[in-house]
């Protein structure tokens, strides 16, 4: 993380070179041909080049020597204490143990699961098989996972209990590095689709590949403290299939009928923190915006799909009969989403207050209401408003909030 944290200076120092240029040239600035010639940036690029060479080779040779003497051959200081008097580089165990047995003589070592991956690997031909699959084919599931971390830290961005999402996307083997391209692909669209805006992510390839990975990559996003992992995405060949076959002594192949022989199937892993992602999206929302007046607001610029209330009900004031009405149009509403009623205070600090929680709509119910049946929609971000018939409500709401609208826009 040190030696890491110091590449990304180095690349911050490039990039603000390449920015003063741009500035500088305009319209005509060409960026590749800057990057290409300017002295600083070239000098800067090759200092990068040798150190992440350097630390890859010692990353690979599990040679924890020659990764103390880059940090000190950097001069990298502890981000806390600023003193460079570091310790060794040592191996951490990252696994929690514990003991399984009625008696402490006859107990058994056993480890908190760090991943939920392994079971979707035990029970792959018992879906496979029940579920008629053919390959390629996912499980995925989601599920408590737990890692020893040296410093819990960050909020929930580090913990030692954490919730996981993950699937096993089984492949035949000679496929798995294409389909590790279109999983890459298609989880970073998953991601940008949300709305945060594409330079807030990018992909970070792993230097050290785990032992039973051909391909891995991170997808990070940029946190309050910098670029972090949110997802993980790893080519994992066939060696979890393989293990507990040879362990189990069950054989864990697929036959294909298509080919008309049994192979142990690869796998193409996507892991993603649920915690994570939440801080991800949370971190992104939040905005503080001045407004006319002097006033301010705080709001959650959630994307409508992932907000927890869609729409908010709100009667104008309390009396002529139109928190009766807003009651009756919550009644009818609140079994196709989350819906909230709130009938105190102004509705300026009615409206404040699901800005905060992210509401992305709010209804009002005024005199006119019952004249014609219609409402007032108060669009979160931009504050804008416009008139809608009662019935055209529910489907004009479930239209912008709904979750299968995001998803058939990444199959487009």
């Amino acid at each position: 993380m040190l030696i890491e944290d110091h590449l990304a200076k180095l690349d911050d120092k490039m990039e603000k070179e390449v920015q003063k240029a741009a500035k500088r040239f305009g319209e005509s600035f060409d960026e590749a041909m800057f990057r290409a010639t300017n002295p600083r940036v070239l000098e800067q690029q090759q200092k990068r080049d040798e150190i992440h060479t350097r630390f890859a080779k010692a990353l690979n040779d599990n040679n924890l020597d020659d990764l103390r003497q880059i940090i000190v051959d950097c001069e990298i200081v502890c981000p806390i204490s600023g003193t460079r008097n570091w310790t060794e580089v040592r191996q951490f165990n990252l696994m929690f143990s514990t003991e399984m047995g009625s008696t402490s003589d006859g107990a058994m070592k056993v480890y908190l699961r760090p991943e939920t991956a392994q079971g979707i690997f035990v029970n792959f031909l018992n879906v496979q098989k029940t579920g008629r699959m053919k390959i390629p084919f996912g499980i995925a599931q989601i599920g408590k996972a737990f890692r020893n971390e040296i410093v819990a830290r960050q909020f929930i961005f580090r913990m030692r209990e954490f919730e996981q999402m993950e699937m096993q996307f089984f492949v035949a083997p000679g496929e798995e590095l294409a389909w590790f391209e279109h999983w890459k692909a298609f989880r970073m669209k998953w991601h940008q689709s949300l709305g945060f805006g594409a330079e807030k992510y990018r992909f970070h390839d792993h230097d050290k590949l785990a032992h039973y990975a051909n391909a891995a990559t991170d997808i990070e996003f940029e946190m309050p403290f910098g670029f972090k992992e949110v997802e993980g995405i790893h080519s994992r060949t066939d060696f979890d299939l393989s293990q507990h076959e040879k362990y189990s002594g069950k054989k864990m192949q697929y036959f294909d009928p298509e080919l008309n022989k049994s192979y142990t199937p690869f796998v193409i892993e996507t892991s993603i923190g649920v915690d994570r992602m939440f801080l991800s999206i949370l971190a992104a929302s939040y905005c503080e915006e001045a407004l006319e007046g002097g006033e301010s607001r705080v709001l959650l610029k959630l994307p409508p799909a992932l907000a927890p209330v869609k729409l908010a009900i709100l009667p104008l004031v309390k009396k002529d009969g139109l928190s009766e009405k807003a009651r009756e149009i919550m009644d009818e509403l609140k079994f196709s989403f989350a819906c909230q009623y709130d009938e105190k205070d102004s509705i300026g600090k009615r409206y404040r207050r699901q800005d905060a929680i992210g509401t992305p709509f709010c209804a009002t119910i005024d005199h006119q209401t019952l004249e014609d049946n219609t409402v007032t929609i108060r669009y979160r971000d931009t504050m804008e408003q416009e008139r809608v018939s009662i019935d055209s409500l529910q489907r004009t709401i479930a239209d912008k909030t709904d979750i299968k609208k995001l998803l058939k826009q990444l199959s487009a």
